[in-house]
């Protein structure tokens, strides 16, 4: 599963680790998190990451 990039912050979403303040659980790739995501950090949409090169 591929990690993806918060553009406006730089945090990391890794699907191994899941978010757990948010309640996502490891093991969910990013295409399956609602489109309600928001980064942890900086609250950008999730329209607002790009895969991990």
């Amino acid at each position: 599963m591929k990690k993806y990039v918060c553009n406006v912050c730089g945090w990391i979403y890794d699907p191994a680790e899941g978010v757990e303040d948010d309640n996502i659980a490891p093991g969910i790739d990013f295409e399956s998190l609602p489109d309600t995501f928001v980064c942890p950090v900086c609250e950008a949409p999730k329209s607002e990451f790009s895969p991990e090169e």
